[in-house]
């Protein structure tokens, strides 16, 4: 059933996002009196194809992966003299200005629309409250504790781990103060704690922002019953077995699995000793952990996982919006994950952010997949996500992309003529080898996370 549900994930979410997109040039180009020869949603062999009354021919091809819109432009081919006024290279720059522009910014409208429609239905988060705090941690040094529940950082109020992580993932690379708003239990009043960042998680790969931070999130009380094992990781290589229960590490009875969890988190790559239950004997099996992490915040790992078990009532936030309040949420979730795109590119540019962050179509493919398991908000939500991406990366200043159109032609409005073809070819090479670059790097991230 996942497979399926990462086919109908993927194809739905990068059909509807293609569509969109080209849809926006399409759109403002017929406006502007351009002739359009091709609507393609995807390459290659067209599987339906139809003409409107127009002349357009609208093209479903095989391979979902992008799309384009064909028009009538003298620089590809004769155009006939009654129609030279619907060619696109006859408009003004500004005109094509606007066709060019309209793609990413219908991606923008979309996730507007998207991050609104999600707001509206609601949804029911987890209250950020700490767990456990690692010794010598950021949080420990700061005076955050076991039990408080975080309202606000940097000023910006969560109201679940998911805008916690938001937040967060915004320093990543960064030096400096983060201000963290806790409530502790029974007090209305929410004390401010800071911690000093210095260059953090700095070119980390996959850097998990709460827990480097020294912040394990409550979770309700689970027995230490393996339901996953980490083909590669340290409790498989040892012959743990799924339904196996770990009663005790190193001698000491551990009664839950957030015991566990705490046991080998401050142990990396240390040998521990396990007892083990299995059917009905116990038995002990000596694991050495591996390290997760950067210095000087490596955590150990065991490399196994547990069913989660249930959420109390008073754990859990019901989280939704008005009609307006939705929309005001809407264009602030645009805005902000915008912002974070932008800047996280900035950011793998300068190293601050490891390039291994980069994900691809296999990425894609299985969060759209998970997405659509979850549920329509989830699949909403992610939706939203890489519709911004799309936009983001549309508009970056690289000849290929609508970016680098644009910058042609920006640059044509401030000379007063076109940049001339020779120059504009050269930039088109160099384009396509930098994004040809870029995909083979995510792609190869993708693997490597296989």
């Amino acid at each position: 059933m996942s497979g399926l549900y990462m086919l109908l994930g993927t194809l739905v979410t990068l059909g509807v996002l293609v569509t969109i997109h080209e849809y926006g040039h399409f759109w403002v180009a017929r406006r502007c009196g351009v002739k359009v020869l091709r609507f393609s949603i995807g390459f290659g062999t067209p599987l339906l194809r139809w003409h409107d009354k127009h002349g357009t021919e609208f093209v479903i091809a095989l391979i979902p992966l992008g799309g384009y819109v064909k028009m009538l432009d003298e620089r590809e081919a004769p155009v006939a003299e009654a129609e030279q006024g619907q060619s696109f290279n006859g408009k003004s720059v500004g005109q094509r200005i606007a066709i060019v522009a309209a793609g990413p910014i219908a991606n923008f409208a979309l996730a507007f629309v998207l991050f609104s429609w999600v707001a509206m239905l609601g949804s029911q988060q987890v209250k950020p409250v700490i767990g456990s705090v690692v010794s010598e941690s950021l949080a420990e040094q700061a005076g955050l504790s076991s039990g408080q529940e975080i309202v606000a950082i940097n000023g910006k109020t969560v109201s679940g781990w998911a805008d916690v992580n938001l937040q967060l993932i915004q320093r990543i690379g960064e030096s400096g103060r983060l201000h963290i708003d806790a409530q502790t239990p029974g007090s209305s009043v929410a004390s401010s704690y800071t911690l000093t960042l210095d260059k953090w998680l700095y070119g980390a790969d996959e850097p998990n922002p709460i827990i480097e931070l020294g912040i394990e999130p409550w979770r309700p009380q689970t027995a230490a019953v393996v339901a996953q094992l980490d083909p590669e990781g340290p409790a498989q290589a040892a012959g743990l077995q799924l339904e196996d229960t770990i009663v005790a590490i190193d001698g000491q009875p551990m009664n839950d699995w957030q015991a566990v969890v705490q046991y080998v988190q401050v142990r990396p790559n240390d040998a521990v000793l396990l007892s083990v239950a299995r059917a009905g004997q116990t038995r002990d099996v000596r694991v050495l952990l591996t390290a997760q992490g950067s210095e000087p915040q490596l955590r150990g790992y065991l490399g196994m996982g547990v069913n989660g078990g249930e959420w109390p009532a008073d754990m859990l936030r019901e989280v939704s919006f008005g009609p307006l309040e939705a929309l005001v949420e809407g264009a602030q979730r645009t805005w902000t994950m915008s912002a974070l795109t932008l800047g996280s590119l900035k950011k793998m540019l300068f190293g601050e952010l490891s390039v291994k962050n980069l994900s691809g179509p296999i990425t894609i493919a299985k969060v759209a997949g998970a997405s659509a398991e979850s549920g329509l908000r989830s699949l909403l939500n992610f939706m939203a996500y890489l519709s911004i991406s799309l936009g983001v990366l549309n508009l970056l200043p690289i000849p290929v992309l609508d970016g680098g159109h644009l910058l042609f032609y920006f640059a044509e409005l401030v000379r007063g003529r076109p940049l001339s073809e020779r120059i504009q070819g050269y930039a088109m090479q160099i384009g396509i080898a930098l994004v040809v670059s870029v995909m083979v790097l995510a792609v190869f991230n993708d693997l490597a996370r296989l």
